[in-house]
C-alpha cells in the first residue's frame, strides 16, 4: 500500500540535474561518473505519493518538481566541533547587556 502524502506537508524532493557523463569537461574523472543530483525540501502543492513525481513551494516562494522523496525530513547538517573561544559570548554579552540596564 502507498501512502499519500497530503498537500502542505514539508518534504524532500530529488531531481537529476545533469546525468553521469553530461557534466562540465573539466570536471574530474571520477566526478564525470556520477549524476549532478538536487534535493530540495519544501511544502507538497498537491497530495502525493513517495516516488513519484511532485510539485513543492520552498521555504523562500520558489516552486520546483521533482520525485517525492522524504516525507517530513529533518535537517541534518553539522559544522564541526564547537569552537571553545565561541561558546563564551552568548553568556558574556548577556552579562554585559544585564551591567548596562542598571
Amino acid at each position: 500500500m502507498t501512502e499519500k502524502i497530503k498537500a502542505g506537508t514539508w518534504v524532500q524532493i530529488h531531481q537529476v540535474i545533469l546525468p553521469a557523463g553530461e557534466r562540465a569537461p573539466q570536471v574530474p574523472d571520477d566526478t564525470q561518473e556520477v549524476p549532478l543530483e538536487l534535493r530540495v525540501k519544501g511544502f507538497l502543492l498537491d497530495n502525493g505519493v513517495v516516488g513519484e513525481e511532485v510539485e513543492i513551494e520552498t521555504y523562500t516562494g520558489r516552486r520546483l518538481s521533482g520525485i517525492l522523496e522524504d516525507p517530513h525530513p529533518s535537517y541534518e547538517h553539522k559544522f564541526g566541533r564547537p569552537v571553545h573561544e565561541l561558546l563564551k559570548i552568548g553568556r558574556e554579552l548577556r552579562r554585559i547587556l544585564r551591567e548596562k540596564e542598571v
